[in-house]
C-alpha cells in the first residue's frame, strides 16, 4: 500500500491527514496555534508557529500510522489563503508576523485605491474586489512599515509567500519558491486571464517582481522534502488554497457544479469551466484549480459567519453548552414566532460586502427565548447562503447545470440545518459520506500526480452521498420567509 501526506494548514491549527491510495484516512494528527491581535481588526500569526505545527503533526502522524517511510509517496498541500509572509532569502526568517487573511489594517489605502477609480482595473485582472482580504496591500504594509524592507526587496533579499509557499520553501531547505494558481489567484497580484502576475499592480504598489513565487499548476512537481524531516525525500505534487481543495474533494468537476462549505464561515464556488465570468452582484471571480496548463475558474462567494453563530450562541449568550445542543433547541422552537437574525458580527460579505454594519435580531416577543434565537441563528446560514446562489444563478446559469448543492464542513452535520437549506433554496442538498474534503481534494492532487490514485473521471464516480435533503416547504412559506429576512437585512445595512 502507497500513502499520501495531506498537510491542511488553517487558521487556527494545523492538522496532517495520512492517506492510503484508495484515499482512505489511515491516522490523522491536529496543533493549534496562538492567534496574534496586536490591535482591534488587525490579525497575525507567528510564522514559525506555522511551521512547527506543520513538521510536528507530519511526524506525528507518520508515527500513529506505524508504516514504512518508503511507502509515503507525495506531500499534498492545502492552507489558509490570502496570508501574507515575507521572509529572508538566505536565512529563512521572517521579517514581520503573518499578516492573517482577516486582518483589516489596509482597509483605509483600499478605499483609497477605489476612490481613484481603479476598482475595474483590479477586477478586470484579478476577478477581485479591492480589499484588505486579499494579499496585495497586505504585503505593501509589510514592505511600508518594516525597516529597511522595500531597499532589501528591491535587492533581491526578501520573498513573499501565502502559507503554501512559505511552508514549501520550509520543507525542501530553500529549494523551492513556488505556489499554485490557486493560490496565486487570492493574491490581488495575479492576472488569472494572462495566467502570470501583474506588472502593471506590482508597479502600482511598489512590489518587487523578484519578490514573487513561480506559479506551477495545482498538480505539479513542487520539490522534495529534506531527508532529515522525515527520513527520505518525498516529492511534493499537490497545492491548493483550501476552498479550491474542498471543490476538489467534493468531485465539482463540471461547469455549474456547486460547493459550499460550512465552517467558521462559508464559502461557496460555482465551477464556470474553462471561462472566467466576471460578477455582476460583487461575487469574486477566481481559479477553482489548474491541471495541465488549463485554468477552470469558478465564481465565489464568502459569508463571514456560519458556524461562528452557534459559537456565539454558546460563548456570548451562553444559551447552549456545545453545538450538538442548537438542533434540539431548534426544534423545540415556537413555531409561530418569526425572529430573524442578521449575524453581522464583523459584517456582511457576499453579495452586501459591507464590513461596517453590525448584527441585529428582529421580531423579538415576550416568549422569545433560547429556542427561538438557536432557530434563528441556524436559519440565517441558510438564508446568506441562498443571497449567494441567487447571486451567483443571476451572474451566470449554464444550459443543463446541476442544481443540487454540494456541502462540508462541521455545520454540514446538523440534519435541521441542512434541511432548512434544501428548504429555504428549493434545492437538493448533497452531503457526502467523508467530510474531510479539503484535505481529501490535495490527497487526490499528489496521489492522483505520482500515478497512485485515479485519474479525474474515476476520482468522481468515488464521490459517495451520505444523505440528500430534499426541499419540503411550501412555496408560499419560503417565499415570506425570505422576503422578512430581505427585509432584516435591508434594516441593518442601514443602520
Amino acid at each position: 500500500m502507497k500513502y499520501v501526506l495531506a498537510i491542511d494548514q488553517g487558521t487556527t491549527s494545523t492538522r496532517a491527514i495520512l492517506f492510503d491510495e484508495k484515499l482512505t484516512i489511515v491516522a490523522q494528527a491536529q496543533e493549534e496555534f496562538p492567534q496574534i491581535f496586536p490591535q482591534s481588526g488587525w490579525v497575525e500569526h507567528d510564522p514559525n508557529d506555522l511551521w512547527g505545527t506543520t513538521a510536528g503533526t507530519c511526524r506525528e502522524v507518520i508515527e500513529r500510522a506505524n508504516i514504512n517511510i518508503a511507502d509515503v509517496v507525495s506531500i499534498g498541500i492545502t492552507n489558509q489563503r490570502e496570508t501574507t509572509i515575507v521572509w529572508d532569502r538566505k536565512t529563512g526568517e521572517p521579517i514581520h508576523n503573518a499578516v492573517v487573511w482577516q486582518d483589516r489594517r489596509t482597509a483605509d489605502f483600499c478605499k483609497e485605491l477605489r476612490d481613484s477609480g481603479h476598482s475595474d482595473m483590479f477586477t478586470d485582472r484579478t476577478g477581485l474586489l479591492v480589499d484588505p482580504y486579499f494579499s496585495a496591500t497586505k504585503l505593501k504594509w509589510i514592505l511600508d512599515h518594516v525597516d529597511g524592507a522595500r531597499a532589501r526587496a528591491l535587492n533581491g533579499d526578501l520573498l513573499f509567500g501565502t502559507v503554501d509557499t512559505f511552508l514549501i520553501w520550509k520543507l525542501t531547505g530553500g529549494q523551492s519558491h513556488v505556489t499554485d494558481a490557486t493560490n496565486a489567484a487570492r493574491t490581488m497580484l495575479y492576472d488569472i486571464r494572462k495566467g502570470c502576475w501583474s506588472q502593471t499592480i506590482c508597479g502600482l504598489f511598489d512590489i518587487p517582481m523578484n519578490m514573487l513565487p513561480q506559479v506551477k499548476d495545482s498538480a505539479a512537481d513542487f520539490g522534495q522534502s529534506r531527508p532529515d524531516l522525515f527520513g527520505r525525500h518525498i516529492p511534493i505534487c499537490g497545492v491548493a488554497g483550501d476552498q479550491q481543495a474542498a471543490t476538489i474533494g467534493q468531485a465539482c468537476f463540471e461547469p455549474g457544479m456547486l460547493k459550499s462549505t460550512y465552517g467558521t464561515g462559508c464559502f461557496a464556488l460555482l465551477n464556470t469551466g474553462d471561462t472566467p465570468v466576471m460578477s455582476k452582484n460583487r461575487l469574486l471571480t477566481t481559479i477553482a484549480y489548474q491541471l495541465d496548463g488549463k485554468p477552470t475558474y469558478a465564481l465565489e462567494g464568502s459569508i463571514f459567519i456560519a458556524g461562528a453563530v452557534v459559537q456565539w450562541l454558546r460563548d456570548g449568550l451562553k444559551i447552549i453548552r456545545e453545538a450538538s445542543e442548537t438542533q434540539p433547541r431548534a426544534e423545540g422552537a415556537d413555531k409561530t414566532q418569526s425572529v430573524v437574525l442578521v449575524p453581522a458580527f464583523t459584517g456582511l460579505g457576499a453579495p452586501y460586502w459591507n464590513p461596517e454594519c453590525r448584527g441585529a435580531v428582529f421580531g423579538l416577543t415576550r416568549n422569545s427565548g433560547p429556542n427561538e434565537l438557536a432557530r434563528a441563528a441556524l436559519e440565517s446560514v441558510g438564508y446568506q447562503t441562498r443571497d449567494l446562489l441567487d447571486a451567483m444563478r443571476a451572474d451566470w446559469t449554464p444550459d443543463g447545470a446541476s442544481s443540487v448543492l454540494r456541502v462540508d464542513g462541521g455545520m454540514s452535520a446538523s440534519n435541521w440545518a441542512m434541511q432548512f437549506l434544501a428548504d429555504i433554496t428549493d434545492a437538493p442538498v448533497d452531503r457526502p459520506k467523508v467530510l474531510e474534503t479539503t484535505a481529501l481534494g490535495v490527497a487526490w492532487l499528489a496521489g492522483m500526480k505520482v500515478g497512485v490514485m485515479p485519474a479525474q473521471e474515476e476520482f468522481s464516480k468515488q464521490w459517495e452521498l451520505d444523505c440528500q435533503f430534499q426541499s419540503q416547504m411550501a412555496e408560499e412559506e419560503r417565499h415570506q420567509k425570505f422576503a422578512n429576512w430581505q427585509r432584516a437585512v435591508q434594516a441593518t445595512l442601514a443602520y
